[in-house]
């Protein structure tokens, strides 16, 4: 908010005409009635409980703005979805990682960083209790597969689905996000870090938000970002959250990324429904996986065999486009298209302006 300080505070307390005028003239009488009148607003200001500040040339009034922080804090309470207010160090982003602590300001429930990233999970500080996640979750916990993630596992995505591979996809993705570039962007089950690390050396984008489940790909991400020089630190941020349960503000978030994650999700529409409650009214929602259509229709038992395996591993297997399109129209996006390169689809859609 602007403060006004005035360099003469008692010329506040006159008539507008005669504070706002640069020329005025008076009869001697008409000067000792003026006289009379600024020693009585004198004395009036000197008796009051307001304080002034009263400033040295120039003479003209000065309008003060408080400094606004250049990145809006979008985290919430994954309990109950209020703001998070920064105790001590104020920054969220990888330099702040060791240091920062948040409290929810309606729980007043805490959540601290650990040296790599942000624990904004539900169970965040619980000693004795945890929740085991469905084996296709589990798998990325693990720190060999975090390990072989960016060194091989990924890359075999192009082999057997079609992936273009992560720059192609990376400017495949940038025409989908044109609308909301320059404003911040989560990358959902971001893995080790690939495309969140691409966002940020990008400089599309004013906030990054790597989100996984996984610690260990946290840390990896973390030690990848090490390794590069001049790497914008400043701009990425990396937490650790459940997809079903975002830690951001309503209508807070410019763009969603899922690269490869959908068909991981132990629940896609309760996942894609957290993404509409986070987009703000023209957020863009992007996202690959592959779908299992055109050839493999033909493979016998193909929608009961995928019903066993999701079961079993919590992994989902898409069969059609139509499919995607409806799971974002229930979720409350609109505006449905797609790529695709055999197996491989890339979607988008948004939330309603």
């Amino acid at each position: 908010m602007a403060t006004l300080i005035m360099s003469n505070p008692s010329l506040a307390f006159l008539p507008s005409r005669l504070r706002n005028s640069r020329h005025c003239f008076f009869e001697p009488r008409g000067a000792r009635i003026f006289d009379k009148l600024v020693s009585a607003v004198k004395a009036r200001a000197a008796s009051s409980s307001t304080a002034f500040v009263e400033t040295k040339p120039p003479t003209d009034p000065i309008l003060v703005e408080k400094e606004a922080s250049t990145r809006e804090n979008i985290l919430a309470c994954p309990i109950c979805y209020e703001l998070l207010t920064s105790i001590g160090n104020p920054g969220i982003s990888l330099e702040f990682a060791t240091g920062s602590n948040l409290q929810c300001r309606t729980c007043k429930k805490s959540y601290s960083g650990n040296g790599t990233h942000l624990d904004l999970t539900v169970a965040s500080g619980a000693k004795d209790y945890g929740e085991p996640m469905p084996a296709s979750t589990e798998l990325f916990r693990f720190p060999l597969v975090s390990f072989l993630y960016e060194r091989g596992w990924r890359q075999s995505f192009s082999v057997w689905g079609g992936f273009p591979g992560p720059e192609k996809e990376f400017e495949l993705m940038k025409d989908f996000l044109k609308p909301v570039l320059g404003g911040n962007i989560v990358d959902a089950s971001c893995g080790s870090g690939l495309f969140s690390r691409l966002f940020a050396k990008s400089g599309l984008f004013s906030l990054v938000v790597a989100l996984d489940y996984s610690e260990n790909m946290l840390q990896q991400c973390y030690e990848f970002v090490k390794q590069e020089e001049n790497f914008p630190k400043g701009s990425l941020s990396l937490v650790r959250a459940d997809i079903s349960r975002l830690p951001f503000v309503s209508s807070s978030v410019d763009a969603v990324h899922a690269g490869a994650a959908l068909h991981c999700w132990p629940s896609p529409s309760a996942a894609v429904a957290e993404i509409s409650r986070v987009l703000r009214p023209g957020g863009v929602f992007v996202a690959t996986t592959y779908i299992l259509d055109g050839p493999y229709a033909f493979i016998p038992l193909l929608r009961t065999l995928r019903q066993n395996i999701r079961e079993i591993s919590g992994s989902c297997i898409f069969v059609s486009e139509r499919e995607l399109a409806d799971l974002c129209r229930a979720c409350g996006l609109v505006g449905f298209t797609c790529i695709r390169n055999g197996p491989f689809v890339m979607i988008s859609a948004s939330k309603p302006s």
